[in-house]
């Protein structure tokens, strides 16, 4: 039986071992980068893409929530209107020791949740109207103890750094290919080996980016399955409800391409295939299923 703290720890590590990753790679495409352009223009470069990611960062982490909560056409829930829902969202706050969130519902038919807010005192749960009918308490106790991990885990804070990360990466390749064209021969101090390198990264760099982006997001998802096992002591509640939402063919029309992250499972995953597995926020369902049943 795999032990749930383990699971937590090893997905931290896995974490923290992906940005390294990103501050690594960012440094080395700055070194090349300084050998073709010069030190000089290399840091106008590096600052202004600093700049930029840190004020659309700031927008996103502290706006977020609101945003995507009107882009769901999200409605709040009160204890009077919903006293169920209610409980179960307080008494695991309550046994877990995080403030009680702010609970919205969609009124959609498909079975979905997610949660936001950038940090536990700015908490939001979402739930559809579907995953409220459709599973037994439970399976909807594990679900909410899933959005409730997120929260308590800081995950919208980590994907803020992340996303400051990857866009500084995108934004920095994307200058520096234009730069290439209008930099004088002067400027140019570097072997022809090396301008091979710099161009083959400067062409991958906004892809690996993404990928590890997403690897980021698929750790976090298994980390709050482990998380929620821990709060609920019930992980086949969690696991049987991933299997019913896995089944789901509902389409939810409030999900689209900025939100699908934030869901407990993709709301957009209709494709198959090894391209869509890499490219997808989440972990396939049976594989944190099998991670769950084996706690």
């Amino acid at each position: 039986m795999r032990n749930f703290f383990t699971e937590i720890d090893n997905n931290k590590t896995k974490t923290m071992l992906i940005i390294a990753g990103f501050i690594g790679f960012m440094s080395a495409l700055g070194y090349v980068a300084s050998m073709y352009f010069g030190r000089d223009t290399f840091s106008l470069f590096l600052g202004g893409s600093l700049i930029f990611s840190g004020i659309m960062t700031f927008v996103s982490y502290y706006y977020s929530d609101q945003i995507v909560l009107k882009m769901s056409n999200a409605i709040p829930v009160e204890r009077q209107t919903n006293p169920e829902i209610y409980n179960l969202v307080e008494n695991l706050c309550i046994g877990t020791g995080l403030p009680t969130p702010k609970i919205y519902i969609i009124e959609d038919t498909a079975m979905n949740a997610f949660a936001t807010g950038r940090d536990p005192q700015h908490g939001v749960v979402c739930l559809t109207t579907g995953i409220i009918s459709r599973l037994n308490k439970r399976e909807l106790e594990g679900v909410i103890a899933h959005e409730l991990a997120h929260i308590g885990n800081y995950d919208i804070r980590l994907s803020s750094l992340v996303s400051v990360l990857v866009g500084t990466i995108v934004l920095l390749s994307d200058w520096l290919t234009h730069g290439m064209f209008y930099a004088s021969d002067e400027d140019r101090n570097i072997s022809p080996l090396m301008l091979g390198i710099f161009v083959v990264v400067l062409i991958a760099s906004p892809i690996i980016a993404t990928i590890i982006q997403l690897a980021v997001s698929r750790n976090r998802e298994y980390l709050a399955d482990a998380t929620a096992a821990s709060m609920t002591r019930y992980p086949e509640g969690l696991a049987s409800a991933l299997e019913k939402i896995s089944g789901d063919k509902e389409v939810l029309e409030a999900a689209n391409g900025a939100t699908a992250h934030l869901y407990i499972s993709n709301p957009l995953q209709n494709a198959g295939g090894f391209l869509a597995n890499l490219f997808s926020t989440h972990p396939p369902i049976d594989e944190r299923v099998k991670r769950l049943r084996e706690m």
